[in-house]
């Protein structure tokens, strides 16, 4: 009877003596388990490091954007100050037929003892390239490097746009920088910084002019100047289109 229990029993034993090593397996395991959560720890960093950067970046852009409008806009208002200062017939920011069809925006137009200077303003700081007949100059300010349009070139078009409207007065094409600039060739005279825009008004001499009704003169100016909503949304499509 007793040989008849004895495969039981040794199954038994068997078990029994295998079981730590079964333990051990499973404990095992479950380490490897915990070891995987455990290594998505460094995954978290890396998403969360690059969310910063990325993070970091898009507040860079923005600080950027709005040192831009606050350039602008404290040059903008520096203009105004000046050209207040010389003169009562000032009108800022205007839109008249273009010279060639289509609008065109005028940024500043002076009445002078003698002639209107159409002004185009340039807002940036830095060192600025660029010639008299190239098409585009460049503004390189600290790391930030950007291309725009000859200002002399595009103002002429503006100053044509001008004497349409008053054909028989002398009008001047000027470009006034209202930042810190440096320029590396030696600029023609209407290019000016806004700390010589008051001499050179009181200096600039159109030559010989006819007109006796010059408050006549600048009513029509004021006459053909746009400044309502809906041509600055015409002059806009125009600049989608274009």
């Amino acid at each position: 009877m007793k040989h008849r229990h004895l495969p039981y029993f040794s199954s038994c034993s068997a078990w029994l003596a295998a079981w730590p090593s079964v333990a051990a397996e499973s404990g095992a395991n479950a380490d490897e388990v915990v070891t995987g959560l455990s290594n998505t720890g460094p995954g978290l960093l890396i998403i969360a490091l690059a969310a910063a950067m990325l993070l970091t970046l898009v507040i860079r852009a923005s600080a950027a954007r709005v040192s831009n409008v606050m350039r602008v806009n404290a040059g903008k208002r520096r203009i105004a100050k000046v050209l207040s200062e010389k003169s009562k017939d000032v009108l800022d920011d205007f839109i008249v037929p273009g010279a060639y069809g289509g609008l065109t925006r005028i940024d500043h137009a002076i009445l002078t003892s003698g002639g209107v200077l159409c002004i185009q303003t340039k807002h940036y700081n830095g060192v600025v390239f660029g010639g008299t007949d190239e098409p585009q100059w460049t503004n390189v300010d600290g790391t930030t490097r950007r291309k725009f349009l000859n200002p002399l070139i595009q103002n002429e078009g503006r100053t044509r746009a001008l004497q349409k409207v008053i054909p028989n007065v002398p009008v001047a094409n000027l470009v006034v920088f209202t930042g810190k600039v440096q320029f590396t060739t030696p600029q023609e005279k209407n290019v000016i910084q806004v700390a010589d825009l008051p001499s050179y008004i009181a200096k600039f001499v159109f030559g010989p002019c006819k007109i006796d009704d010059w408050d006549a003169v600048w009513l029509t100016v004021k006459a053909a100047a746009l400044t309502d909503d809906d041509s600055r949304k015409d002059f806009h499509a125009q600049l989608s289109f274009s």
